[in-house]
Parts: C-alpha cells; sequence; structure tokens
C-alpha cells in the first residue's frame, strides 16, 4: 500500500518509496491488462444521433460520476479522422479542464515507443532479436561481469527482454542511477529458463534502451527525439523545457490527495515520457495509415501466453470478438492511461485521467471499450 504521510513529507521521493510505489502501480497494471477484453455496448445514444463527439461525451460523463475521478482526456483516430475530447476538471473546483495542450506522465505507455525504436533497429539490422544481451554490455558502467544473465547454458536474448519472458525481477534495486542499475542488474539471480514464462518487468525495457543507444551509438533520448521528430510529435519528450513543465499537470490518488511527479535518473525506456493527447493520435496514426514496415514489426507477435493473449514488442496483443487489439497501459503516482490500436478496423483510442488508485485502468479500459463499440457501430 502507498504511504501517503511519507509521500507528503518527501516529495522528492527516496529510492525506498519509489520502489513501493511502481511495485504496487506495475501490480495493478498486470491485474487489468490480464482481465478479459469483452467489448461493453457502448453508449445508449440512438444511432441517428451518435457520433464520436457525442459518445467521447456519454463516456465521460459517465466516468466521471464517480466523483474520485476529476477528468478525462480522450482521443480517437478513425480511419484518417481525429478527434480529441477533454472533460472535468484537473484540478477540483478551479474550472481548468485539460486540453490538447495538458502534458500528461504515460507511465508504460513509454514502453511502446521503445519497442517501436526495437523494431526499427531489427529491420535495419542494428540488432538481432536472438542476440544476447551480453553481447552489449562489454562497456557497461561499473566492469561488471555478467555470468548470471542466463539459467545455465540458455541466455537470455533481446527477444526475452521485448516479451517479458527474461526471468528479471519487476523492479531492481538500482533506481538512483544508472551506476547502480548494472551493479544490480550483474546480481540478478535467474530461476528459469529465459523465453519459458512471462513476468511483467520494468527493468528489462531499461536494459533495452542501453542496448539500443550500443546499436546507434547515440543517446536513448536522442533516439526518441528523432522517432518523435519522424512522426510529427511535437509535444512529447522524456525531459521536459522550461515551457513544458509548466503544462505538466499533477495527479491524485483515491483519497484526493496531490501526487507528485516522477523523477527517473534511468533511460526512460520503461517510464518516464510525457504527452498529450493529440501527440498521441500522431502515434496511432503511425501505427494505422499507411503500414509500415517498422509498425508492423512493432505489432509482430513474439511470444504466446495462450490462444488470446500474446506479446510484441512491448505490445499486448488481445484477441477480442472484434477484433485483435494492440494495447498498453500505464500508470504513475497520479494518472493512469490506457492506449489501443485495432489494425483491422483502423481505430485508436487513448483514454486518459490524472488520478490513480486500483481499479482506475479497468474504469478507462471500459470507457474504451464502450468508445469503440459505438465508432463500430457507426458504420452500420
Amino acid at each position: 500500500m502507498i504511504n501517503s504521510d511519507i509521500l507528503k513529507a518527501d516529495v522528492q521521493l527516496g529510492l525506498i518509496i519509489i520502489v513501493k510505489l511502481l511495485i504496487r502501480l506495475i501490480t495493478a497494471t498486470l491485474v487489468t491488462v490480464l482481465v478479459s477484453s469483452c467489448v461493453e455496448p457502448g453508449s445508449s445514444i440512438s444511432l441517428e444521433d451518435l457520433d464520436p463527439e457525442s459518445s467521447m461525451a456519454w463516456g465521460a460523463t459517465k466516468f466521471l460520476e464517480d466523483d474520485r475521478f476529476h477528468s478525462v482526456s480522450i482521443a480517437i483516430y478513425d480511419q484518417g479522422k481525429t478527434y480529441t475530447g477533454h472533460f472535468g476538471e484537473l484540478t477540483p473546483g478551479a474550472g481548468n479542464t485539460p486540453s490538447d495542450l495538458t502534458l500528461y506522465e504515460l507511465g508504460s505507455v513509454s514502453k511502446l515507443f521503445n519497442g517501436t525504436l526495437a523494431a526499427k533497429a531489427v529491420l535495419e539490422g542494428r540488432i538481432k532479436l536472438d542476440d544476447k544481451v551480453t553481447e552489449y554490455l562489454a562497456n557497461a558502467p561499473g566492469n561488471h561481469r555478467y555470468k548470471n544473465l542466463s539459467y545455465y547454458d540458455k541466455p537470455i536474448l533481446v527477444r526475452h527482454l521485448l516479451t517479458h519472458t527474461s526471468g528479471f525481477p519487476n523492479i531492481i534495486s538500482g533506481l538512483d542511477s544508472k551506476e547502480t542499475f548494472f551493479k544490480e542488474l550483474s546480481q540478478i539471480e535467474i530461476s528459469s529458463v529465459p523465453g519459458s514464462n512471462y513476468s511483467y518487468s520494468n527493468t528489462a525495457p531499461e536494459l533495452m534502451a542501453y542496448i539500443l543507444e550500443v546499436a546507434y551509438q547515440r543517446a536513448y533520448p536522442e533516439l526518441l527525439e528523432g522517432l518523435f521528430l519522424s512522426l510529427n510529435m511535437k509535444d512529447t519528450s522524456y525531459r521536459l523545457d522550461a515551457k513544458q513543465k509548466t503544462r505538466l499537470i499533477k495527479g491524485y490518488n483515491g483519497s484526493g490527495e496531490l501526487m507528485p511527479n516522477l523523477h527517473s535518473s534511468l533511460w526512460g525506456g520503461s517510464v518516464g515520457l510525457h504527452s498529450t493527447s493529440r501527440d498521441l493520435i500522431e502515434f496511432m496514426r503511425f501505427q494505422l495509415e499507411n503500414p509500415n514496415k517498422p509498425s508492423n514489426e512493432s505489432r509482430r507477435e513474439l511470444y504466446s501466453i495462450n490462444s488470446d493473449y500474446a506479446v510484441a514488442y512491448f505490445w499486448q496483443s488481445v484477441r477480442e470478438k472484434e477484433a485483435v487489439s494492440y494495447r498498453h497501459h500505464g500508470g504513475i503516482y497520479g494518472m493512469q492511461n490506457w492506449l489501443m490500436v485495432y489494425p483491422e478496423h483502423g481505430i485508436g483510442i487513448s483514454v486518459i485521467s490524472n488520478v490513480s488508485f486500483n481499479g482506475v485502468g479497468n474504469r478507462l479500459e471500459r470507457l474504451s471499450n464502450d468508445l469503440l463499440s459505438d465508432l463500430l457501430r457507426l458504420r452500420e
């Protein structure tokens, strides 16, 4: 459980607090992801009166009936047409409705950009899915040895990082610096054959970000900036400039307490990116419009958990009644979001709220499903 008294007293967040918070939030993410994704009926709006704007308004009104929620931002890509809707108040009682300029923390949705860069690197021959991760650690800080990154003679491969099947723990204690990260990495104990079990990990994406740095001989934030530039995502970044910081909002927990923004000293491969609803539409456009090799590769399934659930380059692939969806949940101290794309229908949906507590992910997923149902009804 989150100790809110400690959080109030130490807004800078010590290492122990970060670990406890992230473990709680990622555990909630896993529960949400593995819940059955049966699409809800959608709004009660008649087909004659239905359009994307009214569907967003209906869904937001229903969502905000719970007074623990203060605001919600919705972004839709639908076969080339785009819509955004912003509802509620970022600060209760202040009347400050979010907008296309509102900057949110994306939490684990940051992993999707990591996966996109990895897919690009695979296509360019910079890395191979079956490369041993130790091949990229020869010059890592600290001169540590990494004989531990295998299970007997079965090494951890790049594909295992991308699919959460490396055997890494969710979080290691090396969150205060990259140097500490590598020290802790050299001491991890792998207790099963890599690639044999799915176990969600924030350690693996951070190592993946470092591997991309080695492969390209460029800093990971620079690789991200190049990706964002190519996708016309002008307001998405890991580190914010002074003007952007004024638009970065804070969020709340379920008790209405103001929560701090995340401060990470690692690469941003697992969490740490900031974006707007408008920019997330551009990412959905990249995934859905004019199919291209990097987007298709990033959604290629690399590990199957069961007949309905698989993992691509950090994407979670879910086979639903309506279509296959590719999705990811993001949760951080004061906000949560879902991003989903349905290539078969040419639909992408992003929903974000500046509140975080156990169950928010399920509510946002339900809102996304209602919106999808309405969009499909409009095609009848």
